[in-house]
């Protein structure tokens, strides 16, 4: 199957073919005809698997085939500033050869841009807070509105927008198209669905375990050595783009800094930055500026980089579901990638619950050139421990490179 299959508008089948689409996913292909149709969607399916264009497709070829422009037909809400930039940057590549204008609205920038924008817009992307503000202002006119997409349903109840979703759906027509898109499929996803959702298709795809494309290992570390442990397995490992999440925005920021202190390109992405430092990181790990990207969970569903080798959870998820959603960002496009989950003690019911959703025991391993029995540190030498640690591995690191470039030059 191809995507011819799905008979586009000429302008949209010319976009899919210059984005370099060629064979469309499972979650394209059992999704995108029933959108087609202009029914009512529940799709289930994990990060990764092409969802977005799932949805942005056909709705592209709608607003195409009906040929009205500048005014807000669809409207796409979702939980990050960083989603809803991947989500507007698909629209511009595969709506590229339309007429049809993309925007995005979301807090942390200045409105007054975005109303201007909004004079003009066919598609809005559109974070909850903000999204309010406007339709407040009245600076967003969404009584032509044809479709209504909520992506990541699950993460916008996680994150506590569920409220503001049913404040902004009280603003729109009646008579529209709703898709619901969501990777878990919990007992308040059901509630919303049945909501807002009429006669919907429910779209299924291998929601309950990560790609198969994502091996996975547990290592059991004391809390005061996981610095020390993510350092040692980054010197051990082969990588070439990693992900690491921490719990905190205090301990992503830290982390950061430790890491480029022993020598690695490494930014941090976390709640407390503008929103020109947060696409400065995006940007800089996408390009390959920054081999290393510490991140909060905020980033775990807005970080389309298909070359991310390694997703290291420093600490680990809050749920399961979590889990799925970290790991998504590796093994991306048929490519392989692995998952490293520092563990402690106080983990193991969590690490039952993620075995249960996996199907099977994560394998839980051990560095052998590690010494795990060194002592916590006391406040009087905690800074100096770290400072010890960080020149240890930053030595080993230079040692390293240094050999590594010594053999390029032997064999080139």
């Amino acid at each position: 199957m191809n995507f011819e299959t799905f008979d586009f508008h000429p302008r949209i089948a010319a976009g899919v073919a210059a984005a370099g689409y060629e064979t469309p996913t499972a979650i394209q292909t059992r999704a995108i005809p029933q959108v087609l149709k202009g029914r009512d969607v529940m799709g289930l399916a994990q990060t990764g698997t092409g969802k977005t264009a799932a949805f942005v497709l056909p709705i592209l070829n709608r607003l195409v085939a009906e040929g009205h422009y500048g005014c807000v037909r669809a409207l796409i809400i979702a939980p990050t500033r960083e989603l809803a930039e991947q989500i507007h940057q698909d629209i511009k590549t595969l709506g590229r050869k339309t007429r049809l204008k993309s925007t995005t609205v979301y807090g942390g920038v200045g409105i007054n841009p975005q109303i201007q924008k909004l004079k003009h817009a066919d598609i809005v992307v559109a974070c909850p807070g903000r999204l309010l503000d406007h339709i407040g202002r009245a600076s967003i006119d969404l009584c032509r509105l044809e479709v209504l997409v909520i992506d990541e349903a699950d993460q916008l109840f996680d994150m506590g927008f569920m409220p503001d979703i049913r404040r902004i759906i009280k603003h729109l027509p009646v008579k529209r198209q709703t898709l619901v898109f969501s990777a878990t499929m919990s007992s308040e996803i059901r509630r919303l669905a049945g909501d807002v959702l009429r006669n919907p298709a429910t779209v299924q795809v291998g929601i309950t375990a990560p790609a198969d494309t994502v091996s996975h290992a547990l290592y059991p570390v004391a809390q005061h050595l996981k610095t020390a442990l993510l350092l040692k397995l980054l010197g051990n490992t082969k990588t070439r783009s990693v992900l690491v999440f921490t719990r905190t925005k205090h301990r992503a920021k830290s982390l950061g800094r430790k890491l480029a202190a022993a020598g690695y390109r490494s930014a941090s992405l976390q709640g407390n930055l503008s929103q020109s430092r947060r696409q400065a990181a995006m940007d800089g790990f996408r390009d390959g500026t920054f081999q290393i990207l510490v991140a909060t969970d905020i980033a775990a569903r807005g970080i389309d980089v298909t070359r991310i080798s390694h997703v290291i959870n420093y600490d680990i998820p809050s749920t399961p579901e979590a889990y799925i959603h970290r790991i998504g960002r590796t093994g991306r496009a048929t490519r392989s990638g692995e998952a490293f989950t520092l563990v402690t003690g106080e983990d193991r019911d969590m690490v039952r619950a993620i075995n249960r959703i996996i199907g099977s025991e994560i394998e839980q391993r051990l560095v052998s050139t590690f010494d795990y029995g060194l002592p916590a540190p006391n406040r009087e030498n905690r800074l100096q421990w770290a400072r010890k640690t960080q020149r240890k591995f930053s030595g080993e690191k230079r040692r390293r490179n240094k050999a590594e470039s010594f053999s390029r030059g032997r064999n080139s």
